[in-house]
């Protein structure tokens, strides 16, 4: 059952022969966290998800998050699979222990996340909702909220949110009509409405603090004058005790196409006058705060979407073992030839490798991100944090717009390989492709994504996250390129990432001097191009630490497991790079087809 959920054996190869993640034990900070340590975490992590989390799977699809009279129910298995996670004390696994956290290495914690995430994402929601707001306070917040929140949110006891969106502002944050007015004691009292509040409402926990952006009276327009504020469901005193209700209502929950088990909630703020908040950083500075912890959202965001993909390839890999069908290709003729398992037949191959590649490159991008974190967190050289958060940053667009999308497409092959049985909802396939659509939508739309990584991430430092990027990659093909299983592969690779550098410095170029709207236009190719030299990177690298076991005598059962990694990096370089540069022509030939065309022109009236 567990192999359902995540491959163990590419988890520890992307952890301890990859990326080498026990070294960071070296260092004081994670001194700890040895081999055996490590895999003891990722053990229990993936006992927890089978154990307790994955039997609330189908309850939150089929019973889901329900709305009654102000207030929203979760299904009665969620409370027990939320204790499990408490007692467990899996909440804040890379956090502080002064407030309740584990300090483990965030490579570790993608690893463990990505099995409880993959048991159910949607009640996973509620637990990375209220990190990202405890982290947010721990950046920001004044002592007194550090002391009243940090540990209440990181324990699991309260939840957290992040209280965005508008009916008339969506995207367009600035347009918020919320308003905080100051009150005597230091308060504001805040008025408005707030739409697409994940788990903003819910029976799991006693309180939910609510991070809101709001703009005070009198503030500038636009998003020059948000500020952000942290209203709790119940009121907390001084001394922490609940007070209270604070005037905070959920009006109703919205039917969706998946993660029912996680309430989509219209929030009411101040509706009686009596909604209280108090400002977390400057005020003003309120979209500045707030994007510290969207970054972390969209990163796992990104994740989510892996915890889809993941089961759904090994569902569908399974079952193309089990599902007997048809004759093999090569016997059609032959009349007494037994049917053949599935995974004999040329094009379901075809598929289940597509998979295979995108499941796989795409882990080892989610745990090098967090590595570059870990690196960050033991190294004693600006340069070095510099260039490692630089990089971050450069992937983050990708790491959600990107990697969302591929994952889709790994649901959707997942279902295909089922045939007419996946899309049946005795089927697992069938919700998570549900599940797994809304990672491209919500915590900024992959457009958004893509319009941040040509607009804002491209120019960054002068272009020194890009050069750093491009820099690591090179060392690859260095060394891949003198080995002779992976030379050939490496030839592949490098003429690819020598197009992408062309291909970023016309894109910073139009986009500064240029047709800024036929820039915009192609902005979304070239976060697909980026996002395709990045998973050639990881699977280059994959394919050069297999070759490398294979001839010091890594085989035996391992033998499979290390030849699939050379011929799934063989398979992209061969049959998917190549299209990756043919959209680079696309984007260096500068069609402004669909600027020019008149609206008009598009029909549907």
């Amino acid at each position: 059952m567990a192999q359902i959920l995540a491959d163990r054996r590419d988890i520890d190869f992307v952890l301890h022969e990859q990326l080498k993640v026990e070294a960071l034990a070296k260092h004081e900070h994670f001194a700890e966290f040895n081999r055996k340590a490590i895999d003891l975490i990722v053990s229990e992590a993936r006992n927890l998800a089978v154990k307790e989390i994955l039997p609330t799977q189908v309850d939150g699809d089929r019973i889901g998050a329900r709305f009654e009279n102000g207030r929203v129910t979760v299904p009665a298995s969620f409370h027990k699979a939320w204790k499990a996670l408490r007692d467990g004390e899996w909440m804040a696994l890379t956090d502080a222990p002064e407030w309740g956290g584990q300090g483990m290495p965030h490579a570790v914690a993608s690893a463990a996340s990505e099995f409880l995430m993959a048991a159910n994402f949607s009640f996973l929601m509620h637990a990375g909702l209220s990190h990202g707001a405890a982290k947010l306070i721990e950046a920001l917040g004044t002592d007194k909220q550090k002391q009243l929140f940090l540990k209440k949110l990181f324990s699991g006891e309260w939840a957290g949110t992040m209280v965005l969106t508008e009916s008339e502002a969506g995207s367009d944050v600035g347009a918020l009509a919320t308003t905080a007015t100051p009150n005597p004691d230091g308060t504001y009292s805040l008025s408005g409405t707030k739409i697409f509040i994940s788990g903003g409402e819910q029976d799991l926990t006693r309180n939910i603090i609510h991070p809101v952006l709001a703009r005070i009276e009198g503030a500038p327009a636009g998003t020059a004058g948000i500020s952000l504020f942290l209203v709790p469901k119940l009121w907390v005193n001084d001394d922490g005790s609940l007070g209270e209700p604070n005037d905070v209502v959920c009006t109703g929950i919205e039917e969706k196409m998946g993660i029912h088990g996680n309430a989509t909630c219209t929030l009411a703020f101040g509706t009686k006058g009596k909604c209280r908040g108090t400002l977390v950083g400057e005020a003003n500075k309120g979209m500045r705060a707030m994007f510290m912890m969207m970054n972390d959202a969209r990163l796992m965001v990104g994740n989510q979407a892996l915890a889809c993909a993941s089961p759904a390839y090994l569902y569908a890999v399974n079952y193309a073992r089990q599902r007997v069908q048809g004759r093999h290709l090569l016997k059609l003729t032959d009349k007494s030839a037994p049917p053949v398992p599935i995974i004999q037949h040329p094009d379901v191959r075809r598929m289940l490798m597509i998979m295979k590649v995108y499941v796989e490159s795409l882990r080892s991008l989610s745990y090098y991100i967090a590595f570059c974190g870990d690196r960050i967190a033991t190294s004693c050289d600006a340069e070095e944090k510099t260039k490692f958060q630089g990089i971050i940053d450069f992937l983050i667009p990708i790491a959600k717009g990107y990697v969302t999308e591929r994952c889709f497409e790994v649901c959707s092959q997942g279902v295909q390989v089922y045939g007419g049985y996946g899309y049946i909802r005795e089927y697992p396939v069938e919700q998570l492709l549900r599940d797994c659509r809304i990672t491209a939508i919500y915590e900024g739309t992959n457009g958004i994504q893509a319009m941040d990584l040509m607009g804002r991430k491209l120019s960054q430092n002068q272009g020194r996250p890009l050069q750093d990027l491009c820099e690591e990659i090179r060392t690859l093909l260095a060394t891949a390129g003198k080995i002779p299983r992976t030379a050939p592969l490496a030839e592949k690779l490098e003429p690819a990432l020598i197009r992408l550098e062309e291909v970023a410095r016309h894109m910073g170029t139009t986009t500064m001097d240029g047709d800024r709207l036929t820039a915009a236009a192609h902005a979304h190719p070239f976060m697909e191009v980026c996002g395709d030299l990045v998973v050639g990177w990881m699977l280059l690298w994959r394919a050069r630490v297999a070759a490398e076991a294979l001839a010091t005598g890594g085989k035996g059962k391992d033998t499979a497991f290390y030849e699939g990694q050379i011929k799934g990096a063989e398979f992209y370089a061969q049959t998917m790079l190549p299209v990756t540069l043919g959209r680079m022509e696309a984007i260096l030939s500068g069609c402004s087809a669909a600027i020019d065309m008149p609206e008009d022109a598009f029909g549907g009236k």
